[in-house]
């Protein structure tokens, strides 16, 4: 069986390689403009540059990281508790519904102010923006755990760590990875926006800094690695959810 999951998904990745760069041509042949470079010459752009893409993805990538763990860290036990208290539940939720659509970017001058212009600033507003997709995933995933799988629980007079660990925790887990990719989509769109203010190392100051030189063969090789650094986190996290999760993946 994971063989033939392997096999599915490195077919995916080749046609998906295949239909963007296919895509990519047309629409370079149609427009015919200098701001859009042909694909081979962004390419070769990249491996001349490979070194200065890989400190500038790191960096991105290491922000992203430490945010995406500090959200976990407090999005698990906060939505736990919300699926499983419904008086805590029914008390914040209209604070969440409220918050959660709310264009967060907007903060960041505030947590610059707060924490200054270097990472903590980035990495805080990566984290306030995430952190109620972890939230809500989670207390969603635990709502839907059947009562009766509790009543078995109860039956066998489990304490509430065994719950947790042989039912609440295995059932949330394709919910944490549910929130854990849109969690990368947001985060990576909202790093490009947070690097380009004050930053020198960074995908997002990157692709600014070759728009403002009108260097598009440039701008495109950061687009190209923004793209790989979305590709490279969702591979980790479905090679990690095959792993840890089998059950959910017949």
């Amino acid at each position: 069986m994971k063989k033939i999951i392997r096999k599915v998904f490195r077919n995916q990745l080749i046609v998906g390689f295949i239909s963007v760069t296919l895509f990519w041509y047309i629409v370079y042949f149609l427009l015919q403009s200098h701001t859009i470079p042909s694909p081979i010459l962004t390419v070769t752009y990249i491996w001349n540059e490979k070194w200065m893409l890989l400190l500038h993805a790191g960096a991105s990538l290491l922000r992203i990281t430490i945010a995406l763990f500090i959200s976990l860290l407090i999005g698990i036990p906060l939505g736990i508790i919300l699926g499983k208290n419904k008086k805590i539940n029914i008390l914040l939720s209209p604070f969440l519904y409220y918050i959660y659509p709310i264009p967060k970017v907007a903060f960041l001058p505030v947590f610059m102010i707060l924490y200054g212009l270097g990472n903590q600033s980035k990495i805080t507003l990566i984290i306030w923006i995430i952190v109620f997709q972890i939230i809500l995933s989670v207390r969603d995933g635990v709502l839907q755990i059947p009562a009766s799988y509790y009543k078995v629980m109860h039956g066998f007079r489990s304490p509430i760590y065994q719950q947790l660990i042989y039912l609440i925790f295995p059932s949330i887990l394709p919910s944490i990875f549910t929130g854990i990719r849109i969690s990368i989509g947001i985060s990576l769109a909202t790093l490009f926006f947070a690097e380009n203010y004050a930053t020198i190392y960074g995908i997002g100051y990157y692709i600014i800094s070759a728009w403002t030189k009108m260097n598009y063969e440039e701008m495109f090789a950061g687009i190209v690695t923004l793209g790989c650094i979305g590709l490279l986190l969702f591979i980790i996290l479905d090679k990690l959810e095959l792993k840890v999760t089998p059950w959910n993946h017949k």
